[in-house]
């Protein structure tokens, strides 16, 4: 009986893992589908249609249209009413998901410098909440520069939107306001300083030394 026992618990066990691999291997087989799937880990609750998960996740229709059904297929997301789609909360390997494109590294620091380099002379660009794992915060990202165009720093935010696959709370001064706030202890600004964050980029002017004795 033991070893009848022993054989079917491995039984299961291997085949558990074989739908496992077989799912992941449908899964990651596309950046889209990863920022699908981040959008809908991120928004456990929220039902989007096929036109919010194409602006959202920045992908074309016809990507979309293909990634919901796979996505549908396998359990990942249900549909309500024709037009609607939520994460399925019984999908068996939320967790596994959850680390694997949630509680992995969001993206890479470089390359979000070097983006918003190009919105004009950044001065500090300074990472929180989601980009740290941090849930208690005011904002995840706060810009400080002059002559940056507020445009070309929201397109900027929501292509990391679309890769995160959720909103960003962010905030944005010119150089001058951000320093008058600092030295008048701003609730905002000293909120955003003295919790965990992570300086992507920052000038000589404003030094983490400057920064921590305001």
């Amino acid at each position: 009986m033991l070893g009848i026992e022993i054989f079917n618990l491995f039984f299961t066990k291997k085949a558990l893992l074989y739908i496992y691999m077989e799912i992941l291997g449908k899964i990651l087989g596309s950046p889209a589908r990863v920022k699908i799937m981040r959008l809908f880990l991120l928004n456990p609750k929220g039902k989007f249609s096929r036109k919010d998960i194409i602006k959202k996740s920045r992908v074309s229709p016809n990507t979309a249209s293909q990634e919901i059904k796979l996505l549908a297929s396998i359990g990942f997301i249900k549909k309500h009413s024709n037009i609607l789609w939520s994460f399925n909360p019984l999908f068996k390997y939320t967790g596994e998901f959850d680390s694997l494109l949630v509680g992995a590294e969001t993206l890479d620091k470089k390359t979000i410098a070097d983006n918003f380099r190009k919105v004009g002379r950044v001065k500090l660009l300074l990472v929180s909440g989601i980009f740290i794992k941090n849930k208690d915060t005011r904002v995840d990202l706060l810009v400080v520069g002059d002559k940056m165009k507020k445009a070309k720093i929201e397109e900027e935010i929501r292509k990391l939107e679309a890769e995160i696959g959720t909103e960003l709370v962010y905030a944005i001064f010119d150089t001058k306001d951000f320093i008058y706030r600092l030295n008048m202890y701003d609730k905002l600004v000293r909120d955003v300083l003295d919790f965990p964050h992570e300086v992507i980029f920052q000038a000589r002017e404003l030094s983490t030394q400057a920064l921590k004795k305001a």
